[in-house]
């Protein structure tokens, strides 16, 4: 027979989308009853305006039919104490203090730069993204590309995202990638966001302070193009564990990326490498490798620099229509994964914060 036990400890392996810890542990199944084929238990939620309640509810009932499928299963809602409420969030946040902070477990943050537009920057930290997950990692994007965002896009993401008991619940993408872009905020995806600096920068710390990210093995950040108060704001606010550059065969492109590179340097942030995009276009036809835009410069650009070249990448159309049907998932390529595995292996076992100015 069915015992109580048996289904505590089938509701452990039920987790809290936004605590990150199983309902039992945090005395949220309670009162379980068994009578004959029904199985009732009490789900206790720090909040019933929880959105995230009809998750939790749908799996802990998979988790007990997963027992017998034929048992009948019953949850009843109600909404913990102030006290008990507390035992799990902990004292209410003074100020400037986040909570969703409190339950986040971030080890490596890898933020993408390009010295300019252009570049396929937002791609390679798609990319990046992507083999990183498919290495069996818990990844996160966020979107720091404020005034130009396009992740949402290339993973095919438009519905925004919750606000839970803790903070703002980022959105998952097919494969399990959590995003948080400005873009998911936004009326429409062409709304434009005419801000200045300050806002812009105040934006990008409630994404990374006020978003439960949860546990994390990296966080994924895209940065805009250049040197502005965002790429500021990131550098002297967030942790980091290095910088990924990523620049063109085109020798401008290599004199805007070296000024991203030292304002990495100044700032204290380490630079894993860099890497070149749009290095050439394989023909479909011929097979002949072309140079769109000329001869590579990118490992003379990493040489002067003495930072590590991480490898090149070629113009591929087939990326390009990924991204637009926000299927970047989907896409495989050779070239990318040893660059994947090279920036991985340079990021330092502990973050940097960069003393403010």
């Amino acid at each position: 027979m069915l015992t109580t036990d048996q289904v505590r400890e089938a509701l452990r392996g039920v987790m809290d989308p936004e605590l990150h810890r199983d309902i039992v542990d945090l005395g949220m199944a309670r009162d379980i009853q068994i009578d004959g084929n029904q199985v009732r238990f009490t789900l206790a939620l720090t909040t019933l305006a929880c959105p995230l309640k009809g998750k939790i509810v749908d799996d802990a009932k998979a988790a007990i039919l997963a027992l017998d499928e034929s048992l009948d299963v019953q949850v009843d809602l109600s909404e913990m104490t102030p006290a008990e409420r507390q035992r799990i969030l902990g004292p209410p946040p003074k100020q400037n203090e986040s909570l969703a902070a409190r339950f986040n477990d971030i080890r490596h943050v890898v933020a993408v730069m390009s010295g300019k537009g252009g570049v396929g920057k937002s791609s390679v930290a798609g990319m990046l993204a992507t083999a990183l997950k498919r290495r069996g990692q818990r990844v996160g994007v966020l979107d720091a590309d404020i005034t130009g965002p396009s992740i949402p896009r290339m993973f095919g993401m438009s519905h925004p995202p919750m606000r839970g008991p803790v903070g703002i619940i980022p959105p998952v993408s097919r494969t399990g990638i959590a995003v948080m872009s400005i873009n998911l905020l936004l009326p429409n995806e062409d709304e434009a966001v005419v801000w200045r600096g300050p806002l812009i920068g105040g934006t990008i710390k409630q994404f990374w302070n006020d978003v439960t990210w949860g546990r994390l093995d990296t966080l994924v950040i895209d940065l805009p193009p250049g040197t502005s108060d965002a790429s500021l704001t990131v550098m002297q606010s967030i942790p980091l564990s290095g910088v990924v550059l990523v620049t063109s065969p085109q020798d401008l492109a290599g004199m805007v990326v070296r000024k991203a590179a030292h304002m990495a340097e100044h700032l204290s942030v380490p630079i894993l490498g860099l890497v070149e995009n749009m290095a050439y276009l394989d023909c479909p036809d011929c097979g002949q490798r072309i140079q769109l835009f000329g001869p590579s410069a990118a490992e003379a650009t990493a040489a002067r620099l003495g930072i590590p070249f991480l490898g090149s990448l070629p113009l591929d159309p087939n990326l390009a229509v990924l991204c637009d049907g926000g299927r970047i998932e989907e896409y495989e390529s050779p070239d990318f994964a040893p660059i994947a595995e090279a920036i991985m292996d340079r990021v330092p076992a502990t973050k940097t914060v960069p003393p403010m100015p």
